[in-house]
């Protein structure tokens, strides 16, 4: 990781107050060091890592990624509702999800279009609307 990608990893940790660990400043310039949006599962993380020679374990991915989602420098997007994907864009948008290979990328949103949503029960307002489209190869 050259010296930019560390500094661009630090200020994304700053800009949410949180202190920059070694693990954390490891997995943080990883996902937004080259200034790049990801959408990363756990486990890819902590491949990836593992790939730039970095002693981190699975358990400190998931806990640093939760920290992320609570900072509110990552959004979680669930998929299946078994498996979570981590994505740096935390604008609202939707997401493709490609069956065959398992992976996450962004939709354009400029062409969606939500008509309306079903009212709300009593007491409760729309926290969020998350949008995933699942595509496969045509057969």
């Amino acid at each position: 990781m050259s010296d930019t990608e560390l500094e661009t990893g630090a200020k994304w940790l700053a800009a949410a107050s949180l202190r920059p660990t070694r693990q954390r400043l490891t997995l943080a310039t990883l996902l937004v060091g080259d200034g790049q949006h990801r959408h990363v599962t756990a486990e890819s993380l902590f491949d990836a890592a593992k790939d730039k020679g970095d002693t981190v374990s699975l358990a400190t991915v998931y806990n640093t990624l939760r920290a992320f989602c609570d900072a509110g420098l990552v959004q979680e997007v669930t998929v299946d509702g078994s498996r979570s994907y981590f994505d740096t864009n935390t604008h609202d948008h939707p997401h493709f999800f490609w069956e065959d290979e398992g992976r996450l990328s962004d939709a354009p949103i400029d062409q969606l279009v939500i008509s309306q949503l079903p009212d709300v029960p009593e007491g409760a307002e729309i926290a969020s609307v998350d949008v995933v489209i699942r595509l496969r190869k045509k057969r």
